[in-house]
C-alpha cells in the first residue's frame, strides 16, 4: 500500500517530538543546565530548570516516580502487567467480589501486528491499538481491569460471578473476537483484524498468585497462537510439553501437510459375531516423494513441535469423510469411520462446531464418524473443554472410543465422565492371549466390566487366527490387527471391502421363496 504524505509528515514530526521530549533527553540535561548558566547566568539556568521537567511531563514522555499512573502504556494509556499482575494478586487474597472469588485472567493478542506497522507506520498502529483497547474496555464492567502487556497484546482481570465458567469465558472470548474483527478505517482503507485469546480460571492454577494466573493465561495464548490466528485457548495443567525436532523435519512436515503427503490409511474392524466389517481406522501415513513411506513414530515429534496437531486433526478426518462418501457411492457397506482425535484438539473450544460443520458438509449421520481419544487423555485431563467437546459429540450421535485401554489407568467414573461407548483393549494384553492363561483372565476381567457398564468392546493388534477365536470366546465383540488385514490406502480397500462382504456367510433364510414353493406344487 502507498503511504500517504501527510502520514510521512505525521510519523517524522511524531519521531521528531520523541526525540526532542523523550527520556533520553535527561542524557544532556547536565550539558544544558551548564550551558544556560555560562551564557545566561542564574536568571536562565532558574527558567531552563522549570521549563525542561515541565515539557517533558507535558508531553506524557516522562512521569513522576510517585504518579498514579506510573507503568502505564504509552500508545494506550493503559495500566501495564505489574498493575494486572497487582490486581490479580490482591483477587487471590482478598478477593474480586463481595463473595471473596478470585479474579478470572484473560490474555489478547491481536495477530499480525509487525505487519501492521510495516505497512500504516508508528501512526497508523498506535490508531489500531486505541481503538482494540477502546472496544475491549466497551465490553467489560465496572471493576475489571484491562491492561496493556505488549503492543497488540492485552490482559484482563476480570471479578468472577457465579455464571464465570468455562462456557461463559468461551461466550466473552467470542463477543471480544467479534468486537475486534470489525474494521478499521485507515488512510481510506479497511484494516481487518483477528485476535488469539488464552485465559486461566482459578481451579485450574498451579499456584494461587497473580503471576501464576498471568503465566497460565499466556501459556493459553501460547497454545491457542500455535493453533492459528482467531484461536481460543483455556489454561489446563495437561498441557503438552514441547518436542525438540531437527529444523528441516518441521519443515518438511508442514510442506507434507499442505501438499496432501499426508493422508489416511485405513485398517478395518471386524464383528466377532457374524465377521462382518464394523468399521474402518484412519491411521496417518506419510508418503514421501523421495523417501517413501514414513512411519507415524518418525513425524508425528515434528508436528507435536510445530504446534499442528490441529490441521494434522482437519486433514485427517476431511479425507476420511472424503473416503466414506466414495465407499457410500460405489455401494460399499462401511458402517463407520473412526478418526483419532489429540489432546491438543480437544482443548480447542470449537471443535465440537468444526465437527458438526464437516458432517452436515458431507451430509453424513453423526454415527458414521467415531472418535478416538487416548486413554492417558481421560486418565490425565482436568481440563473442562475436554470433557465438554467429547461429551456434546457423544450427544451428537458419534461413538467415543477409549484407545489403549488398560494402559492409562483411567478410572470407571472418568469413562462415565467422557461419555465413553467403547473400550479398545490394549495390544499388551491381547498379545498370546490364546496361550497365556494371565492374559486370558486380564481380558476377561476387562470384557466383564465393560459388559456391566454397557460398553462396546474392541481387541486391537490382533495378530493370529487363534487371538481372534480366543477373544470371540471370551466374549469381545471386534477385532482388528494384521491377522484381519493391514493397513492400507484408500485405492486398497475398495477391493478389500467387496472381497470381504463376500467370504461374510450370509443368514439362513426362514421359509421358502414363491419359486420353490411354486416347485413344490409342481
Amino acid at each position: 500500500m502507498t503511504i500517504s504524505p501527510a502520514r510521512r509528515r505525521e510519523d517524522f514530526f511524531r519521531k521528531l517530538r520523541r526525540l526532542a521530549f523523550g527520556p533520553q533527553m535527561l542524557a544532556f540535561l547536565p550539558a544544558i543546565m551548564l550551558g544556560a548558566f555560562w551564557f545566561g547566568g542564574e536568571g536562565f539556568l532558574f527558567v531552563i530548570a522549570v521549563t525542561m521537567p515541565t515539557l517533558l511531563a507535558l508531553t506524557g514522555t516522562f512521569e513522576w516516580p510517585w504518579s498514579k499512573g506510573g507503568g502505564r502504556d504509552a500508545l494506550t494509556g493503559l495500566p501495564g502487567r505489574s498493575d494486572l499482575v497487582d490486581r490479580l494478586s490482591r483477587g487471590m487474597t482478598e478477593g474480586a467480589n463481595d463473595r471473596g472469588d478470585p479474579s478470572v485472567c484473560l490474555v489478547v493478542d491481536i495477530d499480525n501486528v509487525p505487519s501492521i506497522l510495516s505497512q500504516f507506520g508508528d501512526a497508523g498502529l498506535e490508531l489500531v491499538l486505541r481503538t482494540c483497547a477502546d472496544r475491549i474496555a466497551f465490553a467489560l464492567r465496572e471493576g475489571d481491569l484491562l491492561a496493556a502487556l505488549a503492543p497488540g497484546r492485552f490482559g484482563l482481570a476480570l471479578a468472577k460471578t457465579p455464571r464465570t465458567d468455562l462456557e461463559a469465558m468461551i461466550q466473552l472470548a467470542g463477543r471480544l473476537q467479534d468486537r475486534l474483527e470489525q474494521p478499521i478505517s485507515l488512510d481510506g482503507t479497511r484494516v481487518l483484524l483477528s485476535a488469539c485469546i488464552g485465559f486461566a480460571l482459578p481451579s485450574r492454577l498451579p499456584d494461587q498468585t497473580g503471576e501464576s494466573c498471568l503465566d497460565a493465561a499466556e501459556s493459553a495464548l501460547a497454545e491457542a497462537q500455535e493453533a492459528g490466528p482467531g484461536s481460543v485457548r483455556a489454561f489446563s495443567r495437561g498441557m503438552r510439553p514441547r518436542v525438540s525436532v531437527p529444523d528441516n523435519m518441521t519443515r518438511e512436515v508442514v510442506a507434507a501437510l499442505e501438499t496432501g503427503q499426508i493422508v489416511p490409511w485405513f485398517q478395518p474392524q471386524i464383528s466377532t459375531n457374524d465377521g462382518a466389517l464394523s468399521g474402518l481406522e484412519a491411521l496417518a501415513r506419510w508418503e514421501h516423494p523421495e523417501k517413501g513411506q514414513i512411519a507415524p513414530a518418525a513425524f508425528l515429534p515434528a508436528i507435536a513441535s510445530a504446534g499442528l496437531f490441529e490441521r494434522l486433526g482437519e486433514v485427517m478426518l476431511f479425507q476420511s469423510l472424503t473416503a466414506l462418501k466414495e465407499w457410500d457411492r460405489r455401494g460399499l457397506i462401511v458402517p463407520n469411520v473412526a478418526v483419532n482425535v489429540s489432546a491438543d484438539e480437544l482443548r480447542n473450544p470449537r471443535l465440537f462446531e468444526k465437527i458438526r460443520w464437516e458432517l452436515d458438509r458431507f451430509d453424513l449421520k453423526p454415527e458414521r464418524l467415531v472418535i478416538e481419544i487416548l486413554e492417558n487423555v481421560v486418565a490425565q485431563s482436568e481440563d473442562d473443554t475436554t470433557t465438554r467437546n467429547i461429551a456434546a459429540l457423544s450427544r451428537l450421535g458419534c461413538g467415543i472410543d477409549l484407545d489403549d485401554f488398560g494402559t492409562g489407568h483411567a478410572s470407571i467414573s472418568n469413562i462415565r465422565r467422557f461419555d465413553v461407548t467403547r473400550i479398545k483393549i490394549d495390544r499388551s494384553f491381547i498379545s498370546h492371549v490364546d496361550t497365556d492363561r494371565d492374559q486370558q483372565n486380564m481380558v476377561s476381567a476387562i470384557l466383564t466390566m465393560a459388559e456391566r457398564l454397557g460398553l462396546d468392546s474392541l481387541g486391537e493388534g490382533v495378530e493370529t487366527h487363534g487371538e481372534h477365536a480366543m477373544l470371540a470366546q471370551l466374549g469381545c465383540n471386534h477385532v482388528q490387527g494384521y491377522s484381519i488385514a493391514r493397513p492400507m490406502p484408500f485405492s486398497a480397500t475398495l477391493d478389500w471391502i467387496a472381497a470381504h462382504h463376500e467370504k461374510v456367510p450370509r443368514p439362513p433364510r426362514i421359509g421358502r421363496s414363491a419359486d420353490d414353493r411354486g416347485q413344490a406344487l409342481g
